[in-house]
């Protein structure tokens, strides 16, 4: 797949778009978890669109013509999670009123998508690693296992849970279990080329949808769009974008008709280092080149287990060359490599397309 516009449609309308090398390879990376049944963990920030990458891996599975069952973790209280998951019998507390299936049942030879798995209470957790293990539905209330399921799992978290178990609040067995596969979604920060084409897809949507008189974004106004870093993801620009069609009048939104926080970026910029948001690659490169860390040991495991994404290694290797001036060697000694490290190196840049053009930093 060329780095063309990639346009992956799941079931229920849901879409990945984009046509930068980050949103072709987790389209690619899809395609392939699909021909499977691993479990797979989706991690990345908030609204970025982990369900519909578990949708995607889900419609393109032999098990696309059965159901994909959601599962919002955090907007339920354990009892009720409990139910949702399990199912419960008649009687087994106020307002069971008959037996009820519960999700793991309703997609039998299906998938269930656990989103905001971190949330889940450590009594939960263990409730679900048995089923992991035995494939038994125990519902709320029964006095034993009603049957066996099977149900391709993929859990989603916006939280890092491999602190968590160092914390102790997320049961480290459990996280094997469901990391057979990682797959991380990129913010839309490291992807800024396939905002025009989100923002261009949501405006046709939501104009398609009312009387809206808008036909265009004006040039400055996409400047500005592109160069938010958007802390909410798609998510957020899609809110933006639906708020746009409702509020402007005219045939072109311009840069005064965009949010505050939107129209302020400008101003960001121009505000101390100190004050941004620290970013995955800010504390990368301060490991490298403060606390002499070398590439190999901080970066490249981290890259490798997907806990960071091709664009993070770019932005470390961007700083790199604007320190070195361009040349590659330089930086290599500043990641602390040795000197015969500098030809794989430059490999794994290439076979990753990590590699920047040095000529602008000299």
């Amino acid at each position: 797949m060329s780095l063309a516009t990639t346009t992956s449609r799941a079931k229920g309308g849901a879409q990945l778009i984009g046509r930068s090398a980050d949103i072709v390879a987790l389209q690619q990376e899809i395609e392939r978890v699909a021909r499977s049944d691993v479990k797979v963990l989706i991690t990345g920030e908030s609204g970025v669109g982990k369900e519909i990458v578990a949708n995607s891996i889900h419609s393109l599975s032999g098990r696309a013509g059965m159901v994909f069952a959601p599962v919002n973790c955090a907007g339920l209280p354990e009892t009720l999670l409990e139910s949702e998951l399990f199912g419960h019998v008649k009687g087994s507390f106020t307002g069971a009123y008959r037996d009820k299936p519960g999700k793991l049942e309703a997609a039998h030879n299906g998938t269930i998508f656990l989103d905001e798995i971190g949330e889940m209470t450590l009594r939960m957790q263990g409730l679900f690693l048995r089923f992991l293990e035995t494939g038994e539905l125990q519902k709320v209330g029964s006095d034993g296992s009603d049957r066996r399921v099977n149900v391709r799992v993929i859990a989603a978290t916006n939280r890092n849970l491999r602190e968590m178990i160092a914390q102790g609040t997320f049961r480290e067995d459990l996280f094997y279990r469901l990391n057979v596969i990682h797959v991380v979604v990129p913010p839309l920060r490291d992807r800024r080329e396939d905002i025009p084409m989100l923002v261009d897809y949501f405006l046709k949507r939501f104009t398609g949808m009312t009387d809206s008189p808008i036909k265009a974004i004006t040039p400055a106004a996409m400047k500005a769009l592109t160069d938010y870093n958007w802390p909410g993801n798609v998510r957020e620009l899609e809110n933006v974008i639906e708020r746009l069609v409702v509020t402007v009048q005219s045939e072109a939104v311009e840069v005064a008709d965009l949010p505050t926080e939107v129209k302020a970026q400008d101003l960001n910029a121009l505000r101390p280092r100190r004050e941004r948001r620290r970013t995955v690659a800010d504390d990368l490169y301060k490991r490298l080149v403060e606390q002499k860390e070398s590439f190999w040991t901080t970066v490249y495991p981290l890259f490798r287990d997907r806990e960071i994404t091709r664009a993070n290694v770019r932005e470390v290797v961007r700083r790199g060359l604007e320190e070195a001036r361009g040349n590659y060697k330089i930086v290599a000694r500043l990641f602390n490599m040795e000197s015969h490290e500098y030809k794989r190196f430059l490999n794994f840049l290439r076979k990753h397309d990590c590699q920047i053009p040095f000529k602008e930093y000299r």
